[in-house]
């Protein structure tokens, strides 16, 4: 009776550090957090609006349609690992690279984009 107990908990512990280097190795290896923003919407205080993804899924940033009306995006881009609240983002960068770099729980920080 007392060695299966021994070996639960042994068990548990490796079962215990797996999830742990599982989530290091994850973390490490995941795209950086991304919102789409619009460019010319900066506030000082909130940071950028915040605007639907559509508007940053063409590789373009351009503010006109094909029409030659402004788009409601505006010029809009991926901003990444933002602080996000009520609508606005902050305190991020518009480098993808540079938010790789910043790395995460388990990662040097030295890894390219």
């Amino acid at each position: 009776m007392a060695e299966t107990r021994r070996r639960l908990r042994s068990s548990t512990v490796v079962l215990g550090g797996m999830g742990v280097i599982a989530a290091a190795l994850t973390s490490c290896g995941s795209e950086p957090d991304r919102r789409c923003v619009d460019r010319d919407s900066y506030d000082w205080v909130n940071g950028y609006k915040v605007v639907a993804d559509r508007n940053c899924k063409s590789g373009t940033t351009s503010s006109y349609g094909k029409n030659g009306k402004r788009k409601s995006g505006g010029d809009s881009a991926w901003y990444y690992d933002a602080d996000v609240s009520a609508g606005y983002a902050a305190d991020g960068t518009f480098s993808r690279s540079e938010a790789v770099d910043r790395g995460g729980f388990g990662c040097s920080g030295s890894g390219g984009g």
